[in-house]
């Protein structure tokens, strides 16, 4: 059953449960967008205009940012740890050509591409990188880490269990970095770096789309994506646009936490959107999206694959995490009406990986 929040704390946010040290996400692209395109794999990924998909909806415009092939790694994620791991390559005083990391090790838990970025960003520069997995995440995805150079270990029943794992093995192994795509008190400066690199694809795609959107439409699993990408849409964009954050209901991390005003750990059966499956929110991601996001919306298992289907139709192939954002738009006139989109509507949503 979806479920839609609209959030009472947009413009303000909250401040005295997190902390008035807790950054909000970064909104200066050029310095992400410089390192990145320095990258030999870096490209530009398409913005796609659903013409017919708008017309079937009622809506004036659909415009769908794809992610699909993004330096080669399949998503959005290859521009987070791996900017990071770029960033310290840089600072490192070592010859870039000339694995300047080489003795390096990073370590992260993943649900799925935050662990790919992360092996991939390490291999480019020389570092080693350990990927720890749930029993959630698929066997294949193991040997796409191993590809890239990455030790594999399985971990815990859930993301939430592999990531203590990879903690409390950066913990016990010295020079280790733990490299997490969330954060919490006292785990800042990493994940805000990391949500820095999101802002690449943002800045594309407000070059991109010639008429700014009316709403934006986000997934979110500990809400990396959704807060990089809109507290920059928000500052280019303005307040009039809405910006929509869309959760699995077996994992309403940041719905439940915008309700109660801080970090709630939510409880809940495995989700078939995986790579959206988190039970606990960045502590960073929820600061800039309380304050940020105009709502909040869970969707069904049902839902995320109807979604899926819709996408497959109009020649998106996708996953039920990727094609999750734009689901509500696929619900029925009521969903609509409730987000106050209708025929003048421009909507644009991110194909976040490939299938």
């Amino acid at each position: 059953m979806t479920e839609i929040y609209q959030n009472p704390l947009v413009g303000k946010g909250i401040e005295d449960d997190l902390g008035g040290t807790i950054p909000q996400t970064s909104i200066e692209a050029e310095a992400p967008l410089t390192l990145l395109q320095k990258c030999p794999a870096y490209q530009t990924t398409p913005l796609t205009i659903m013409s017919e998909m708008a017309k079937q909806f009622g809506v004036a415009a659909i415009s769908i940012k794809d992610e699909r092939g993004r330096m080669n790694l399949g998503s959005f994620k290859a521009l987070g740890a791996a900017y990071v791991i770029a960033c310290d390559a840089v600072t490192s005083g070592n010859d870039l050509s000339d694995a300047p990391l080489k003795g390096s090790t990073y370590i992260t838990a993943s649900a799925g591409n935050h662990g790919l970025s992360v092996a991939a960003g390490a291999r480019i520069f020389g570092a080693n990188a350990v990927i720890y997995l749930s029993k959630t995440v698929p066997k294949s995805f193991a040997g796409e880490l191993e590809a890239q150079g990455a030790q594999v270990v399985w971990h815990g029943d859930d993301y939430e269990e592999s990531m203590q794992g990879a903690l409390d093995a950066a913990n016990a192994n010295e020079g280790w970095i733990l490299l997490s795509d969330s954060s919490w008190p006292g785990y800042e400066i990493l994940p805000y770096r990391l949500m820095e690199g999101y802002l690449a694809m943002a800045a594309e795609m407000v070059e991109q789309i010639e008429t700014p959107p009316t709403h934006l439409f986000l997934q979110a699993g500990v809400g990396g994506l959704a807060a990089g990408v809109a507290g920059y849409a928000r500052h280019i964009w303005g307040k009039d646009l809405k910006i929509i954050v869309v959760e699995p209901e077996f994992a309403p991390a940041l719905i439940e936490s915008v309700k109660a005003e801080r970090i709630v750990e939510t409880s809940g059966p495995v989700s078939e959107m995986g790579r959206l499956d988190c039970k606990t929110p960045s502590l960073i991601a929820l600061k800039t999206l309380a304050k940020v996001a105009n709502s909040f919306v869970t969707i069904s298992e049902a839902e995320g694959d109807k979604a899926v289907e819709t996408l497959e139709k109009a020649g998106i192939e996708t996953t039920a995490s990727a094609a999750a954002g734009i689901a509500p738009i696929f619900l029925g006139a009521d969903v609509l009406k409730a987000l106050s989109i209708d025929e003048n509507s421009h909507i644009a949503a991110i194909i976040s990986e490939k299938r």
